[in-house]
Formats: C-alpha cells, sequence, structure tokens
C-alpha cells in the first residue's frame, strides 16, 4: 500500500508497474467478469488509469466504450491506430505530465487513423478532478468533465 500523497512510493511503484500485464490480466479479467450477463462495459481512469484505459482500449475486446483523463501511454504501449472503442478524453492545459503537445500528438494520430475521439482541454492543471489535491483541483472544470464523461458513458453503454 502507498500513501496517497508519497509522490516518491507512488513513483517507484508505478515504474515497476507491467502495463500490460495489468491492462491484459486484471482490467481485462473485470471487463469479463462485469460484461458475463451481456451488459456493455465501459473503462475510465485517471493519470496512469488513464493510460491503462487507452491500453484497454487497444487489448480489451470486451470493453463498448472509454473516458480518459489526463494518462497517455507510450506509443510502444498502444498505437491510437490499434484503438477499438470510441474514447473521450479529458486534458489539462497546465499539465507537465501529460503536456499538450503531447496531447496534440495523440489527438492528431487518433484523427489520422479515423478512430473516435471526443477530446477535451480544460485551462487547468494535471488531476484537476482530484478533490483531494486543493493546489490543483478545479471544481468547474471537474463538475464540466464529469457531466461529459457521464453524457457520452450514458450514450455508448446505455
Amino acid at each position: 500500500m502507498v500513501p496517497y500523497h508519497d509522490t516518491d512510493a507512488a513513483g517507484k511503484e508505478m515504474n515497476s508497474l507491467d502495463f500490460m500485464d495489468a491492462t491484459t490480466q486484471t482490467v481485462r479479467g473485470a471487463a469479463q467478469y462485469l460484461g458475463r450477463n451481456g451488459a456493455k462495459v465501459g473503462l475510465t481512469g485517471f493519470c496512469l488509469g488513464g493510460a491503462v484505459t487507452i491500453i484497454g482500449a487497444t487489448k480489451i475486446p470486451e470493453l463498448t466504450a472509454g473516458v480518459v483523463f489526463y494518462g497517455i501511454p507510450p506509443e510502444a504501449a498502444a498505437k491510437p491506430s490499434d484503438v477499438k472503442i470510441p474514447l473521450q478524453a479529458h486534458f489539462a492545459n497546465r499539465d507537465d505530465w501529460c503536456t499538450p503537445q503531447v496531447v496534440d500528438a495523440f489527438e492528431k494520430a487518433m484523427k489520422a487513423a479515423g478512430k473516435s475521439l471526443e477530446l477535451f482541454r480544460y485551462d487547468a492543471d494535471h488531476a484537476f478532478v482530484n478533490e483531494q489535491r486543493l493546489s490543483v483541483h478545479d471544481r468547474k472544470a471537474a463538475e464540466l468533465a464529469w457531466g461529459r464523461a457521464t453524457e457520452f458513458f450514458n450514450k455508448h453503454l446505455g
């Protein structure tokens, strides 16, 4: 267990994570379980979880739609051309991890591949949805993003 505010420990844990195993084993297993009775399954994640959502969009056939919050994996882990489901993505303009340039490249690659992407940018910082991080939380942007994500999932998951 990594304490929430221990960024050094969190960084070590994140760097040691096998993204592909976490996605293709753990997340796929959950998607298979949730969809066992024919239910449509969506995936969402924040930061690292956002990256896992994009990986899942390329590797997990049981998914129907995904919503990404400020996270993009390396292209070696998930090529935009391999995305198989509609995605919605929310990014912060003042993000020093998922920079606007990284977001631009992702958006361009998704469009070039003809993939379904709704992408929104907010005048906010990385983790703007996180109410526990008061220094970056942006209530107005978070509520707008949540509303959009809810509408997207309602549209694609029913």
